[in-house]
């Protein structure tokens, strides 16, 4: 992979206008910088599932024991009695001495309200949440919350302060989660929570969006499938660290501290030239075109950069006047990117959907918890891979629809294998989950691409919106088996079709220039169905028309 971001570069003097396009030392640099809080992000985006697990317990009997009690006493009556019930004594003996025997109790029980843990490994045994599952679940339906939040506040931010500033702020927010270690009372810790998520997830679309404008068109994909690993490896990170450390306190401390290290990225991360320039940086943006230069060792004097006007930058990279903004209002008033925005929002939320739906499903594999987890979180990794070659060879639109398409008939298959071909139920699973991950990713990339860069932010954080409402459905899916065992997956058939069928109305965008405002976009829109009717020109090629008038709307 890295031959394909380390391009070898040739020894001819290039232009200004190939700065962007050429690949090298630069653009790696600014993956692994982009990709580094995507990692510590995505571990706290599933810390409940190990900080806010299940902890074995019982109920208090006060009568019986004191402040030092032991999860297993040798009085208890009956190891038969569930964990949310408590054995009543029986009054004849209270008074007597011993009282509590395995004799002193009734067959008779009451529930509780207090109870005593096997450790305080994590915060349900801290907050006293035993026989409250919905109080738990809770925990990680606040999170899922405070992402939403973050997806409309990052996408709005990248757009106005730049993605470099919303990265460094999202990223450095991830040391809040220590705040949690000191809560002492449930509504604190949801809040804490909440706030986490609402703070730290805009890394995703502010690393995402610098990711995808420092590629050009042959690693786009590539930037998609690093930044998908990079989600995927802290996952997997946060298993094995937690394999190790189990208390939650400890473990929280040891994934949200570092983040105070991207503090840094003020003189390490270089903000997008893109942005600067449409955003009349030009200063700015001239000393970053140098800074790509240099680091990929490009045979472009630094002079002719500084000497290039304002005027005359804009129109290398096909930009319109300065200081031109757009707005939501503008956004909203282009049909075509409404168009893009439904398909757009139903992706994302399909595939986050099904993706989540089975992760939280594969707790139903055999196993330690810890080891099922690595294992689910690995099992992406392929999909990654294939989503890379395809989209690269073949394009963005077929493999996605394909991918979708096989993903639901595959969820609804599995859900028809008898229950003593277990295997074959395991299989399809697996491959159900690298279908997926594969359209992940895609849907990812392709959203990126179809969007202007003026409106990008605001319109990924949409569709990433979508996304984080597609993972808060997902805990939802195992009470569906209520209705039937099969109603979920014919949920999942049904959404993942919807998907491939919208795919039909967005252009194929392998190859073709990122595009710059909305202006240009509903430009290459109209001429594309003049092409198609015959009236327009026959030229075939997809360069972006250079377009230096104000834009009509």
């Amino acid at each position: 992979m890295c031959k394909q971001v380390i391009d070898e570069i040739k020894e001819e003097k290039i232009d200004i206008s190939s700065i962007l396009e050429k690949a090298g030392r630069f653009q790696a640099w600014m993956y692994l910088l982009s990709c580094l809080p995507a990692i510590f992000v995505s571990m706290l985006s599933v810390n409940f599932v190990f900080v806010a697990g299940h902890v074995n317990h019982r109920c208090r009997v006060p009568e019986c024991e004191g402040t030092d009690s032991t999860f297993l006493p040798t009085w208890w009556p009956s190891p038969q009695i569930d964990s949310c019930s408590r054995p009543i004594l029986n009054e004849s003996l209270v008074g007597l001495d011993p009282v509590c025997t395995n004799t002193s109790f009734t067959d008779r029980v009451e529930i509780c309200t207090d109870w005593v843990y096997e450790n305080n490994d994590t915060v349900v045994a801290d907050l006293n949440l035993g026989c409250q599952p919905w109080k738990v679940n809770f925990i990680g339906t606040a999170h899922g919350i405070g992402m939403i939040i973050a997806m409309l506040g990052s996408g709005y931010m990248c757009d106005r302060i730049g993605r470099k500033p919303t990265l460094i702020i999202c990223a450095v927010g991830c040391i809040l989660g220590n705040l949690k270690i000191i809560a002492k009372s449930y509504n604190v810790y949801v809040f804490l929570e909440f706030l986490e998520g609402a703070i730290s997830t805009g890394s995703y679309t502010a690393g995402a969006v610098l990711l995808t404008e420092n590629s050009n068109a042959k690693t786009r994909i590539l930037a998609g499938v690093v930044f998908a690993y990079a989600i995927y490896m802290g996952e997997a990170l946060f298993a094995v660290v937690a394999m190790h450390v189990p208390n939650w306190k400890n473990l929280l401390l040891i994934i949200c501290t570092p983040s105070a290290l991207f503090l840094s990225y003020t003189v390490l991360l270089k903000e997008s030239p893109r942005w600067q320039i449409i955003n009349g940086k030009i200063k700015d943006a001239k000393e970053t075109l140098k800074t790509i230069a240099r680091v990929n060792k490009l045979k472009i004097d630094a002079k002719e950069i500084d000497d290039v006007t304002e005027d005359e930058l804009r129109k290398v990279f096909n930009l319109n006047k300065k200081n031109e903004t757009e707005s939501f209002k503008e956004m909203f008033r282009s049909r075509e990117i409404l168009k893009r925005l439904v398909a757009g929002i139903t992706w994302r939320l399909a595939a986050s959907f099904i993706y989540y739906s089975l992760v939280i499903n594969s707790v139903l594999l055999p196993g330690d918890k810890y080891t099922v987890f690595l294992l689910t979180a690995l099992t992406s990794f392929p999909g990654e891979l294939i989503s890379m070659y395809l989209m690269n060879k073949i394009g963005r639109r077929k493999p996605l629809m394909t991918g979708f398409l096989v993903c639901g008939m595959t969820c609804v298959a599995s859900a028809y294998v008898p229950e003593e071909y277990r295997w074959v139920k395991i299989c399809l699973f697996l491959f159900g989950k690298l279908l997926v991950s594969a359209c992940y990713t895609g849907t990812v990339v392709y959203t990126m691409e179809l969007f202007p860069t003026s409106v990008r932010g605001s319109c990924v954080s949409l569709c990433t919106l979508a996304s984080c409402a597609g993972s808060m459905l997902a805990p939802l899916t195992p009470a569906l088996t209520v209705i039937s065992p099969t109603f979920s997956s014919y949920c999942f058939a049904f959404i993942a079709m919807l998907a491939s069928a919208l795919l039909i109305i967005t252009p194929e965008t392998k190859g073709t220039p990122l595009l710059d405002t909305i202006y240009q976009l509903n430009l290459s829109v109209q001429k594309a169905k003049e092409l198609k009717k015959g009236t327009g020109p026959k030229a075939t090629d997809t360069q972006v028309p250079e377009t230096n008038a104000v834009n009509p709307a």
